[in-house]
């Protein structure tokens, strides 16, 4: 009987809940409509102006990602064309990786899938064999490496997958969170909820730039498959 009590108290509860949130919605709506209905011809003109010049100005900004390489996940052949590509964007995100290391080929497969749904960010690869004295300067020494760039300025780093969930399966929008948590793309998602489910199992330390340290001279990998 006390559960049968507490399944339908707590049924109430959520029934008045839903009902207060329909009702909020309602209410904007009907506010939006009201705007609308008081406005002259004029004001809708300028209304319809300004969504405009706003769709315009997205378009431009879209066709000017794509013009700097936006919207594909391509490899870059040299230290000096990394320099290059970060100096024409925003936003970059550059992962260091390794023929022979497993877990660089997963972390392919889903930067693949970001890059053309994240315009706003460019997304690279790089061999570190290729860049011996750009993964010194950055202090790379776990491959796979994700550096995070914004403004030209190395911000963070993403190392290994610890922070995806510390495990080979995670999925594509784990990734997008982890990204979105370093404002380095427009994560849409809520940034207090990871997407794995046991955020303290897992944890969440990120590793930032200034706690990275040199311990030797050859690439540790991460994955226990080289």
């Amino acid at each position: 009987m006390e559960a049968n009590a507490s399944v339908e108290m707590f049924s109430k509860v959520l029934e008045h809940q839903l009902l207060q949130t329909t009702k909020q919605v309602e209410e904007h709506l009907d506010s939006e409509i009201q705007k609308l209905d008081q406005m002259d011809e004029d004001e809708l003109e300028l209304l319809k102006e300004k969504r405009l010049k706003a769709l315009k100005k997205a378009q431009q900004q879209k066709q000017e990602w794509l013009s700097k390489g936006h919207g594909e996940y391509r490899e870059i052949p040299s230290e000096r064309d990394f320099f290059q590509e970060v100096k024409e964007s925003k936003q970059v995100v550059c992962h260091f990786y390794r023929d022979s290391t497993l877990r660089c080929k997963i972390l392919d497969r889903h930067l693949v899938i970001l890059s053309k749904k994240h315009l706003e960010t460019k997304f690279l690869k790089l061999n570190v064999e290729k860049a011996p004295f750009l993964c010194e300067r950055l202090r790379i020494r776990v491959i796979p490496t994700l550096a995070l760039v914004k403004d030209g300025k190395t911000q963070e780093f993403v190392v290994g997958f610890s922070d995806l969930g510390n495990t080979d399966d995670f999925t594509t929008e784990t990734l997008e969170w982890r990204l979105g948590c370093s404002d380095i793309l427009n994560y849409s998602g809520n940034l207090m909820e990871p997407p794995f489910q046991s955020q303290k199992k897992f944890g969440t330390n990120f590793t930032k730039l200034e706690k990275k340290t040199i311990r030797g001279k050859k690439y540790d990998s991460d994955s226990d498959d080289d």
